[in-house]
């Protein structure tokens, strides 16, 4: 191995170890604040602590996904014939995020030397500007490795790294594109989307590139990634990823799927029902991010097999269900909902039970009538053996039980109450089944946690940038005249607004697409009087259809890529799932009573 490769590694290592810890430092504060409030007294600066350490795991966990090329992209670039034109695209694609990502390190710089020059604290005299560093240093790390994993040769990663002096000569001289026209830029940046540049940089590209046509300082964009990583409720997305990583990364389905087949084993299309109640489980804490089609696809995969169900109905069920649950609490996008909306999460989680539990009814209705029709393999039903699997899942089972008491009970904030979940895992799977080592599973699990949210928050923080831009812009209120003047009705306006969220779903992934479209139409469903939980609910239900929605829908790349299947067989085998669901989004959306009638009965 030569110098240059081990000094990467150890490098490589060394970052992944500090954002593991940086995360333990999360989860641990966190409960020992509880605690602390619990005597009348507080560890000095806790919360304010985990906020600038939430901004470090997002962008040290960036860095490592774009190490491992894992940044979220499109997958439209994989339509390319493989050889030149693929390759060719790669490289161009590159160039341009290189591009974007110099001129977000130059932000990032200009805003740091602002804050030292300010010399704003956080806590404990700890100034504001050295929890800034992560941002330039991150980008750097991002913009290098975008331009190495541009191609296997060093003519391409050439071309892909003047794509890095391009960004900084134009962060140096921003007066080039000061009130010029701006749409020459941002076609190469939608054109770099579909090629495969990763999200951020095309939102972030978007970002840089208005305001410095508008001579606004493109320092204004890490304003806003700051203001969104110091929100009180933001460090509950990695804590309740970890959760999930750490459930998946045990036996927890195995059991899960026990207690629910030999409790509905018996049931026509059982094993159905019992894919669709484990995803949504399981996708409850990972946020629809894939994880549940990669970590469970395998095992319930074999398990339809081998209860003779149709390869294409199992294919479509399993890449519907890796969606299910977004609605259930404490789902990651009804968090990140309740932050861009400022409508309580509380209310949300509330809210989106019975339409959760609707969805996932439907798909599990879709299960029995499979069963039904091809006999598939069904099991006996045993009381005690029944027993025996609850009991062996119980804690598991009373995990949801547990959050729900701790949020709505006033016991624990969301956030609070996210730490207590990835302990109470880590518990659970260290000491309770002994499934995972804490030297061996355990820095695995905190890498692939931080690579994940890494690859979702700077997607976030960079989208706040554009966000900002179209409220200074004017853009909600015109938008908000605009259709008051072309639709009267609010049923028309709903219809429009599911096909335009549903559109919005298979292009952006969830996180990106609540904090770019949400402040467009929150003013719009005030504007017809729609309830603002309600709307939340409809939001998240059109875009955890958007996973299921060809040509890009995330959900179908992870099924073709898990199950080593075409990407038009999975096409045609989700079809039926997607007009099941397509129907419930429907239910959702014109019947608010599934949305508002629980809070109702609660007295909201």
């Amino acid at each position: 191995m030569s110098f240059y490769q081990s000094a990467t590694r150890w490098f490589d290592r060394t970052e992944g170890v500090l954002a593991s810890l940086v995360l333990v430092a999360i989860a641990v504060l966190l409960p020992a604040e509880m605690v602390a409030r619990f005597f009348d007294t507080a560890v000095p600066g806790a919360l304010p602590i985990v906020q600038h350490l939430t901004l470090w795991v997002g962008f040290l966990g960036a860095a490592l996904a774009a190490s491992e090329g894992k940044l979220l992209a499109l997958a439209t670039g994989t339509f390319l014939p493989e050889g030149r034109w693929r390759d060719g695209a790669q490289v161009l694609a590159s160039l341009i995020a290189a591009a974007v990502t110099a001129l977000l390190f130059r932000a990032g710089l200009e805003f740091l030397l602002v804050e030292k020059e300010f010399g704003d604290t956080v806590a404990l005299d700890l100034p504001v500007w050295v929890t800034l560093l992560v941002l330039p240093v991150s980008f750097v790390l991002i913009g290098l490795r975008i331009v190495w994993r541009a191609s296997r040769h060093w003519g391409g990663r050439a071309i892909a790294a003047s794509g890095i002096a391009i960004g900084l000569w134009l962060g140096h001289y921003p007066q080039v594109l000061e009130g010029g026209p701006v749409w020459p830029g941002l076609a190469l940046i939608v054109l770099a989307m579909f090629l495969g540049a990763p999200i951020f940089a095309v939102l972030g590209g978007a970002a840089v590139l208005l305001f410095m046509a508008d001579g606004v300082p493109i320092g204004a964009v890490p304003v806003e990634t700051y203001r969104l990583a110091v929100s009180p409720t933001l460090p509950a997305i990695p804590l309740f990823t970890l959760t999930g990583f750490l459930l998946a990364q045990g036996k927890s389905s195995e059991r899960l799927v026990g207690v629910f087949r030999s409790f509905f084993g018996w049931i026509p299309g059982g094993t159905a029902i019992v894919t669709a109640v484990v995803c949504a489980f399981f996708t409850v804490f990972t946020g629809g991010s894939g994880v549940t089609i990669l970590a469970l696809g395998g095992l319930l995969f074999q398990a339809l097999q081998a209860d003779r169900y149709r390869e294409n109905f199992s294919l479509g069920l399993l890449t519907a269900s890796g969606s299910l649950g977004l609605l259930l609490p404490p789902a990651l996008p009804l968090i990140l909902y309740g932050i861009v909306a400022e409508v309580p999460i509380p209310d949300l989680f509330i809210g989106g039970i019975v339409p959760g539990l609707l969805l996932v009814a439907l798909v599990a209705g879709w299960g029995v009538r499979e069963g039904l029709k091809t006999g598939a393999g069904r099991s006996e039903f045993h009381r005690r053996a029944a027993l025996r699997a609850f009991w062996v899942a119980k804690w598991e089972l009373m995990l949801p039980v547990f959050l729900l008491v701790a949020i709505l009970g006033g016991f624990a904030t969301v956030v609070e109450a996210s730490a207590l979940a990835a302990l109470y895992a880590l518990f659970v799977q260290r000491f309770v089944h002994n499934d995972l080592t804490l030297r061996g599973d355990l820095p695995k699990v905190l890498r692939d946690c931080t690579v994940l949210v890494g690859g979702v928050l700077v997607i976030l923080s960079v989208a706040m940038g554009l966000t900002n831009y179209m409220v200074d812009a004017q853009v909600p209120d015109q938008l908000v005249e605009w259709v008051q003047q072309h639709v009267h009705s609010p049923l028309v306006f709903l219809l429009v607004l599911n096909i335009f969220l549903l559109l919005v779903g298979c292009l952006m992934d969830i996180f990106s697409a609540i904090v770019v479209v949400v402040p467009l139409i929150v003013p719009l469903g005030l504007a017809f009087g729609i309830d603002p939980i309600h709307l939340g609910i409809i939001f998240v239900a059109n875009l955890e259809l958007g996973y299921l929605t060809p040509p890009v829908g995330l959900n179908l790349f992870l099924a073709s890529y898990r199950f080593e299947r075409p990407l038009m067989t999975i096409y045609r085998s989700a079809v039926p799932m997607l007009i099941i669901l397509g129907f419930g989004v429907l239910l959702i959306t014109y019947v608010p009573w599934l949305t508002t009638g629980l809070l109702d009965l609660l007295g909201r």
